[in-house]
């Protein structure tokens, strides 16, 4: 019998598309599992409206579960509460850094560019603070491009949200 401990730990698995070293529980999307006798209801909170991951993060959720037999799969999206970068794991902030992005503050209360002010992530590579803002896009509509001044590696910041 499948438990719902076993299916939260294969689920936590869950590679995010657009940054592989992390998971869907380490992003802290993965909400809520819920099993019936033979249902599965997974709850997901997008990082933000729009992303394009999340119905790939779906597809994954699906294939998963079906590999274990499920038939009757619910997939939800929550809204409410927003995700915010406050709920990214410790881990997968050492995760981010050491793939070569720079992790969000510990706070989402980081509004500074609403103000004009600029945040200066320290480099994934060689830890310098002297960083400079390229451009509020990174790779990803989450992260933000930055420069080390030090040893001129550009690098992406994941904004705090």
């Amino acid at each position: 019998m499948v438990t719902k401990e076993f299916l939260v730990g294969l689920l936590s698995e869950i590679p995010d598309p657009e940054i592989p070293v992390i998971t869907i529980k380490d992003l802290g999307i993965l909400r809520e599992v819920e099993m019936g006798k033979d249902s599965c209801s997974v709850t997901i909170t997008p990082t933000y409206s729009g992303c394009p991951a999340m119905r790939l993060i779906e597809d994954q959720i699906r294939d998963v579960l079906s590999g274990q037999g499920i038939k009757n799969i619910q997939v939800n999206m929550s809204y409410s509460p927003a995700w915010t970068t406050d709920w990214i794991s410790d881990e997968a902030r050492e995760k981010l850094r050491k793939y070569g992005i720079a992790p969000p503050e510990h706070t989402s209360v980081d509004k500074g560019i609403l103000m004009g002010k600029s945040t200066f992530p320290a480099c994934p590579q060689c830890k310098s603070i002297n960083t400079e803002l390229i451009s509020q896009f990174g790779s990803t509509a989450c992260k933000a491009l930055y420069r080390c001044k030090d040893c001129r590696e550009p690098f992406d910041y994941f904004k705090c949200i």
